[in-house]
């Protein structure tokens, strides 16, 4: 891990190379462009030397042509000439130099070329050749050539120049790049040291998001947007562990108050059964506590559908209220339904859901009064509306129904008083608060919503399955037929 390079060090050697790189390039297309400004140049001096040749030839009689090039050419440094007939006797070559390899180099030329360059004693020259016409014999053939040291020093001088300046620009390119990256990179830093100090106990650190580019703008609002689903999930495991302890402590505070009482002195078998009995009733609330907790983290935390169906939903009403219909008579409670629908989900867990608020409903429907299932399927939706006349929820309690461990009345923890006057008891919870928050979970995995509203006497919970949503964990559409 320690032998990666940081981002800064990265951007610096890519900088640094891509600015060698442009340079080189730069400078090997500078210095072909004067390579080849030179040659245009030494072949331009060979072609005026060449006709000047072919002038002192056309001009003067043969005998003095030998003389004249003698004295015209000689005075030119760098320059070498080498004038024949056409059978091959020299009429002038330029003294202590040897043309056999530049006469050898210009007869492999072809017909129509007339320019080509040879290396003699270490040297590079450049050659031309030419005919000159003369009008008492047969022309000349020419040859000449520029010696390109001279030019050579100077190329030689410039590709030093040109090494030693890439490397100055690439280490000057490097520092700058340093420079412009550990700047430009100094709000990451700014969010990785916000980050460090994100805790468990200190969640409400945020990301920079106006004082950063643009660039990383979207990475802190994302960064942003992650701290504030941990903050409220955490607040809310806070909340959760907390209800949960308290709900807890009553039964257990129980069971350990009564044992330790009926443990004080002797006692007759009829109360050692009397306490039993009630023991047992506080084992059976925490065991079902506690699969409703088992429960309720299963579908928060891994949201499935073990067995998805086409379910009738009036079949599954029906027979509900069949299950319920001695405790509603017992309580004078009418049980009507209204309509039809089907959809595609688990069977199990609409039961259990259904089961909560029909049993919700029984618990605080005033006696004389009814409890309406109305099933009714539009074209994107079915929707499950359970009815029941009582008395109205406060509005400020609402919003919290679907809490879980929510109670009214906090005070009262046993089934018989939960919620009492208040209409918002859990029903299949038990008194524990987790029946609304189960149906809830229930709803998120059918792809589905869960509403209530309460006013006038009635209370109205609203179970909405959409229409071409996918179910968590499902992969077909989730739909329903009429």
């Amino acid at each position: 891990m320690n032998g990666r390079l940081s981002l800064t060090a990265r951007l610096t050697i890519l900088f640094s190379l891509s600015s060698a790189a442009v340079l080189l390039g730069l400078g090997v297309l500078i210095w072909l462009a004067m390579d080849r400004h030179f040659a245009d140049e030494d072949y331009a001096v060979l072609g005026d030397n060449v006709r000047l040749i072919q002038k002192i030839a056309a001009e003067g009689p043969a005998s003095a042509v030998p003389q004249r090039l003698a004295q015209t050419l000689e005075h030119h440094p760098g320059f070498v000439a080498d004038v024949r007939t056409a059978e091959g006797n020299s009429v002038y070559a330029t003294q202590a130099f040897d043309f056999g390899i530049a006469q050898a180099a210009a007869a492999k030329l072809p017909a129509q070329r007339d320019t080509f360059a040879w290396e003699q004693r270490g040297q590079t020259y450049r050659g031309m050749r030419a005919l000159a016409p003369r009008a008492q014999a047969g022309p000349l053939q020419i040859v000449v050539g520029m010696d390109t040291a001279l030019h050579a020093h100077f190329m030689h001088a410039f590709r030093q120049s040109l090494a030693f300046y890439t490397a100055l620009a690439a280490l000057a390119s490097g520092l700058l790049g340093w420079w412009a990256a550990r700047r430009g990179l100094a709000p990451l830093r700014t969010m990785a040291s916000r980050a460090r100090t994100v805790t468990a106990h200190k969640l409400d650190e945020r990301m920079p998001v106006e004082a950063v580019p643009v660039e990383m703008a979207d990475l802190a609002a994302t960064l942003n947007a992650m701290l504030e689903r941990l903050q409220r999930d955490f607040d809310r495991l806070s909340e959760f562990s907390s209800d949960l302890a308290h709900e807890l402590r009553t039964p257990l505070t129980n069971l350990m108050t009564q044992t330790h009482v009926v443990l004080s002195q002797p006692r007759e078998a009829a109360k050692y059964r009397d306490v039993l009995t009630s023991n047992a009733e506080e084992l059976q609330r925490l065991g079902r506590m506690v699969s409703d907790m088992l429960y309720l983290a299963k579908m928060e935390h891994g949201i499935t559908l073990p067995n998805a169906e086409h379910i009738d939903i009036a079949e599954e009403v029906a027979a509900l209220f069949e299950f319920y219909d001695a405790l509603a008579e017992d309580k004078g409670v009418r049980l009507q339904q209204r309509g039809n629908g089907r959809i595609t989900g688990d069977r199990l867990m609409l039961r259990r859901a259904l089961s909560n608020l029909l049993s919700n409903a029984l618990r605080h429907t005033s006696a004389g009064k009814g409890i309406v299932v109305e099933i009714a399927p539009s074209a994107d939706a079915v929707a499950v509306t359970v009815e029941n006349e009582g008395e109205t929820i406060r509005p400020e309690l609402l919003p919290s129904l679907f809490d879980r461990f929510f109670r009214a009345d906090k005070s009262r923890a046993r089934p018989d008083s939960d919620g009492a006057g208040d209409g918002t008891g859990d029903g299949a919870g038990d008194g524990t608060g987790l029946g609304l928050a189960i149906t809830q979970a229930i709803m998120a995995a059918h792809g589905g919503s869960i509403a209530v509203e309460s006013a006038q006497g009635r209370t109205r919970f609203v179970l909405t399955f959409r229409r071409d949503v996918r179910p968590a964990g499902q992969h077909a559409s989730f739909g329903y037929d009429v």
